[in-house]
């Protein structure tokens, strides 16, 4: 979530595919959210471009899969 914060996409969307593969997989994501298996691993594969509505369903369901919360917090850069 952080590379996603700061900009880096191509990143982000690797680490978030390689976080649903590690826990809950595609299939049972696929499931939780009503979209297509296919559709979800094209959004997060290379190239793929989720609209915020499905980030924002997938973050949804692996958090209350997974059982980790997300918590975002402002900070100050110290410059």
């Amino acid at each position: 979530m952080q590379a996603l914060l700061q900009g880096d996409v191509d990143y982000g969307r690797s680490a978030l595919r390689t976080y649903i593969n590690a826990t809950i997989g595609f299939e049972r994501l696929s499931k939780a959210i009503d979209r297509p298996q296919k559709s979800l691993m094209r959004m997060f594969g290379p190239g793929g471009n989720p609209t915020a509505e499905n980030l924002m369903a997938v973050i949804s369901a692996l958090q209350e899969k997974t059982g980790v919360r997300l918590e975002i917090r402002a900070v100050a850069d110290a410059a």
